[in-house]
């Protein structure tokens, strides 16, 4: 005979907030944040084709400036249409759109069954993955550009970090919506905050990069950087990586609040978020160039011209980095020394950064048109 137990009502509601909230759902390989990971690095698994083909293409109706996300088999980007898509990641069909009711310059943030996106109108939206259906909504009293990224607090909930052009960053929990804390600066926060170690990391235009912990939103520390931040810093063991309005891309070591090495080339400045590999990183700057550094020195190891700015944030995977650039073209370039391997003409400018996910990888252009790329 077999004997049935009911499950405690209590228990099923636990089970179903920890299906929803569990950010161990995503494959390994998958894109789910900008920059790929809460550290911001820009760094992809498994090896990339220097033999790629478009896959598919999808029209928004206006130019794209934000960055794609890969997750569950399915691709969301937004655009200046005010739109979050949400398309088959193999075909490009489209699955639903949401408006936010605004321009969409951030990248999504997908947790779990959730994905969460801002828009200029200020609002933080928490969609269901599968639908589009809205969560729970958030207002700031600025617009948001940069993307949201998450992290577990002491009790194992899920919280969300959010930079706004009312110059604060915002923490709300996953699940809810509610404000748990906001810590104010003195300028807009325009990039996506790092999160390591139990620290968000990020500039802002008051020229600071800002060290605060995530548990209690209370600052650990700042690094003085004298210019607009407007790219997300990069963060890899203790030091962290960006650069500025400044003309210059520099080191800091977040425990000590001191800048290790300064890069300065030009007279132009970074918009362009760094991708940062055990040795070295990868930035594209307002010079038209792509630079590579040693991450332990800031010594150049080489650069790679473009015919316009780039803005687009790299993505390194195995030994190859990828890049878009306001030339209109996507470029694969050889890690050790900046030769270029592949590139595809859009035509287009490319600002947002591309992902690269289960070996496709998917851009969105100024055309307003989303790319997809396969070997």
């Amino acid at each position: 005979m077999v004997r049935y137990r009911t499950v405690p009502a209590l228990l099923l509601i636990v089970l179903a907030v920890t299906c929803e909230l569990s950010p161990n759902v995503h494959a390994a390989s998958d894109w789910p944040m900008f920059r790929g990971s809460a550290t911001q690095r820009g760094v992809a698994s498994g090896s990339l084709s220097t033999k790629l083909r478009l896959k598919w293409k999808y029209g928004t109706g206006r130019a794209i400036v934000a960055s794609p996300v890969v997750s569950g088999g399915k691709v969301f980007i937004g655009s200046t249409s005010g739109y979050l898509f949400c398309l088959d990641e193999k075909t490009g069909k489209k699955f639903w759109s949401f408006n936010t009711g605004n321009d969409i310059e951030a990248a999504a943030c997908v947790v779990g069954q959730s994905v969460i996106i801002g828009s200029a109108n200020g609002v933080l939206h928490s969609l269901n993955a599968a639908n589009g259906q809205v969560r729970w909504k958030y207002a700031t009293d600025g617009k948001i550009n940069g993307a949201a990224t998450w992290t577990h607090s002491s009790s194992g909930r899920i919280r969300i970090l959010v930079g706004s052009y009312d110059n604060r960053l915002h923490c709300v929990d996953s699940w809810t919506g509610k404000r748990i804390w906001v810590y104010a600066t003195d300028n807009y926060v325009n990039g996506t905050p790092a999160i390591s170690d139990g620290r968000a990391v990020f500039g802002g235009c008051d020229g600071i990069l800002h060290v605060i912990s995530v548990e209690t939103g209370k600052q650990l520390g700042e690094v003085e950087l004298g210019s607009y931040v407007a790219a997300s810093a990069a963060v890899y063991g203790n030091s962290a990586y960006v650069g500025h309005y400044g003309d210059e891309f520099i080191a800091a070591n977040i425990g000590k609040g001191s800048i290790t090495w300064r890069y300065k080339d030009r007279g132009f400045p970074f918009f362009s978020s760094p991708a940062v590999t055990e040795s070295r990183i990868v930035v594209g700057s307002r010079d038209k160039r792509v630079h590579c550094l040693s991450r332990y020195s800031g010594k150049r190891i080489w650069v790679f011209s473009t015919r316009g700015q780039v803005d687009s944030s790299p993505v390194v995977c195995g030994d190859k980095a990828l890049i878009g650039s306001d030339d209109g073209r996507l470029y694969i370039l050889r890690l050790t020394d900046g030769r270029q391997l592949w590139s595809y003409e859009i035509g287009k400018p490319i600002t947002g950064s591309p992902a690269v996910a289960n070996g496709r990888v998917t851009v969105g252009a100024g055309d307003g048109v989303v790319y997809a790329f396969g070997a």
